[in-house]
């Protein structure tokens, strides 16, 4: 097993958790906002697109005064009722945008229930003091809630992850479009060139979008060869790249031992600086300082040393374990 850094593994994890960006899951505090849903239309496709249209053009749609009025009640109060009206005056608008995503072979339905997922996100954030309507605020949630389940969906393989190549993979064809670049295959050279400067991506991550999106998914259970009697299929053909089961137990163990490890350092620190440094960088919703500062009635500057003078602590106790075990690269 070969020499590793134990105390820089784990200090790093929790460096990470701060700085993370996550899409919002549900928040417990908020939690009756969702189960007050259960009366809303819901797009399906027994029922009929046209027809959920039509319900949801009963719901009236909020005047200013009205709308601030309701997103108050919910953000002072989380008043169930003002957030379930804050959504039904919005699908329609929910429903508007989803449209604009009928280009990628899903249920339309799920698009629009996809969509509605972003809008109650979107009301149960929305700060009414900034001074903006709802339907500016939201339609970036509704976006961003079809985009993911787009990724998600559309194909079986992972699909773009950074930020440039899921633009390209929603903006593509309209370049596509607008160039007249519409025929089959890989892309002329300089219609290459013009899309990957017009998009702000590399030529090569737009050939290997065109391509994913021109060809589709294939299986790997497919047989090889014209032979209708051939029994040999892709995945007979493909490369075990894993680690053999003595290597694999090798580093499970030494995963045991880094967790170990972490847990004895934990040790060296006092009731508060381990609750603090816990709930600010062990959680995957970390706490903040001004929660932690009034809990603890001190400064929030106060917690922020107490929480880097914790992790100077467990940094260094974690070094000197894994020096005594013989795990620390040699200076």
């Amino acid at each position: 097993m070969g020499a590793v850094m134990p105390a820089d593994w784990a200090v790093g994890d929790l460096q990470g958790r701060d700085s993370a960006h996550r899409l919002p899951g549900p928040n417990p505090e908020k939690g009756s906002m969702m189960t007050s849903y259960a009366n809303l239309p819901a797009p399906s496709p027994e029922q009929g697109l046209n027809r959920y249209l039509q319900e949801i053009r009963k719901f009236p749609l909020l005047e200013p005064e009205q709308e601030y009025m309701l997103a108050k009640r919910w953000a002072d109060h989380e008043d169930p009722a003002a957030a379930h009206q804050l959504v039904t005056s919005h699908l329609r608008l929910a429903a508007k945008i989803a449209m604009g995503y009928r280009g990628y072979g899903l249920p339309q339905a799920e698009v629009i229930s996809e969509a509605n997922v972003g809008l109650m996100q979107a009301v149960k954030r929305f700060d009414p003091e900034r001074g903006f309507r709802l339907a500016t605020y939201a339609m970036w949630w509704i976006r961003a809630s079809i985009q993911e389940y787009i990724l998600r969906s559309w194909s079986l393989v992972k699909l773009g992850t950074t930020s440039a190549q899921k633009k390209l993979f929603f903006n593509l064809r309209k370049a596509k479009s607008k160039i007249g670049a519409l025929e089959e295959g890989d892309l002329r050279p300089e219609n290459l060139a013009q899309i990957a400067r017009d998009l702000n991506v590399s030529e090569q991550e737009v050939i290997d979008m065109n391509r994913r999106l021109s060809g589709g998914d294939a299986s790997l259970n497919a047989t090889v060869g014209s032979d209708g009697d051939s029994t040999s299929q892709w995945q007979d053909w493909l490369e075990d790249e894993d680690a053999d089961q003595a290597t694999a137990y090798a580093e499970s163990e030494e995963l045991d031992a880094r967790r170990a490890m972490l847990m004895r350092a934990m040790d060296t620190l006092n009731d508060r600086e381990k609750d603090i440094l816990v709930q600010r960088r062990l959680q995957d919703e970390p706490v903040t300082l001004e929660q932690l500062s009034e809990s603890y009635g001190v400064s929030r500057e106060r917690i922020r040393q107490i929480e880097v003078r914790a992790f100077e602590k467990l940094q260094a106790r974690m070094r000197e374990l894994a020096r005594d075990k013989g795990m620390l690269a040699p200076a």
